[in-house]
């Protein structure tokens, strides 16, 4: 086996893996594990709070939501990704896999270590078909077949989805009489449809979920009335081994989006405990859960009651093998490690050109002035 160095490149806004909320920190932080684990050479940049088998390089002591700073992580970013490129720049690494949205994008086009990005966020939001258009160039991961559609044309290497550790939720065979909503409140994720499905039912609903500043106003005028229903239970934030036993032992997970959901990675922990779905057919819900199977896929309120209503049709068996068959982590590192060993074998300058020649003739001739500028280069130079 070649060992493969890789940079792994995390938001500072969570630890790896985050203490609570962080869907794109905790991927991360199973995505490093697995690498390390199968021998690889992983370097991981992100907070010093973070928890890793690798060498870890640490920018700020503490993440920046635990600090109260999250509005400052353009500058703490930019001062990490400018560790990163200086270390790239003495050939530490074969390969720097981003997690950090766009932008490291100006300098991974100017490295000549071979970059590759993970998006895991949304893709429709004003301006960025102009980004990608001008970083038509740069090698992308998404994380559902759904999240590209926006974009179609960007460099998009693989769709691979999200992995857990195969132990990280135990399997719950039985459930005890309530529904649960986890993740985080906002309009998109829609807890008052939760509320109403749970109400519809007359089943307990407890709701573990953070809320943001951002979404602070909303939750005060729109949910917070909406709490002291009886069946209603508001428990606020909760880490891992909370969601192993608030999500294991709940009937069904109410996951009733209304958004472009790029992946949903609250829907797989949910599979890996064995507690089925009832979801929205938003964004990759159709490509992660299957209808009927581990969960139902309901287009309106009336339909998603009934449903609920009939949960135990679905058998929790069913909905752990299905994790365990489609969301390991071992598969996704391995998905993982293909694109990083294609993008090793490919010559920085050809992929560069490869995608500038296709779709940015500008760019085309800068690299191809460059390439002759290193020709005349070469053939000025003193014969051995």
């Amino acid at each position: 086996m070649v060992i493969v160095r890789i940079a792994l490149v995390a938001p500072l806004i969570e630890s790896v893996p985050p203490q609570r909320y962080g869907g794109t920190e905790r991927v991360v932080s199973y995505l490093n594990e697995a690498l390390i684990e199968l021998g690889h050479d992983v370097t991981l940049y992100a907070s010093g709070d973070s928890r890793t088998h690798a060498s870890l390089v640490a920018v700020i002591p503490r993440n920046l939501r635990g600090d109260g700073r999250e509005g400052a992580w353009p500058i703490w970013t930019t001062l990490m990704l400018e560790r990163v490129f200086r270390d790239a720049e003495r050939g530490a690494f074969d390969l720097i896999h981003f997690h950090v949205d766009m932008l490291h994008y100006p300098l991974a086009r100017r490295c000549r270590t071979p970059c590759v990005t993970t998006l895991h966020g949304r893709q429709d939001l004003p301006g960025l078909a102009a980004l990608y258009q001008h970083f038509a160039d740069l090698p992308l991961v998404s994380i559902s077949d759904s999240q590209r559609e926006p974009l179609p044309h960007a460099n998009w290497l693989a769709t691979i989805h999200h992995g857990l550790p195969l132990n990280l939720y135990r399997y719950h065979p039985q459930a005890q009489n309530y529904f649960c909503f986890v993740g985080r409140i906002s309009p998109e994720k829609r807890v008052d449809r939760a509320i109403e499905i749970a109400i519809g039912c007359n089943v307990p609903l407890k709701i573990a979920a953070k809320v943001d500043n951002a979404d602070r106003a909303y939750f005060e005028q729109r949910i917070r009335p909406l709490l002291p229903h009886p069946l209603i239970e508001y428990l606020g934030e909760i880490g891992e081994e909370e969601k192993n036993d608030v999500i294991g032992n709940a009937r069904a997970l109410l996951f009733p989006i209304d958004w472009p959901e790029p992946f949903g990675l609250v829907a797989v922990e949910a599979l890996a405990c064995g507690t089925p779905v009832i979801s929205y057919p938003c964004g990759a819900v159709p490509e992660i859960l299957r209808h009927g199977i581990d969960s139902f896929i309901v287009h309106d309120q009336e339909q998603a009651i009934s449903m609920a209503r009939n949960i135990e049709q679905i058998a929790r068996a069913n909905c752990r093998a299905s994790f365990e068959q489609r969301f390991s982590v071992a598969t996704m590192a391995e998905r993982y490690l293909d694109v990083y060993r294609t993008l090793i074998r490919r010559p920085a300058d050809a992929v560069q050109e490869h995608w500038n020649g296709r779709q940015d003739p500008h760019r085309q001739q800068v690299v191809r002035r460059r390439h002759l500028g290193e020709e005349r280069a070469e053939s000025a130079s003193p014969q051995e």
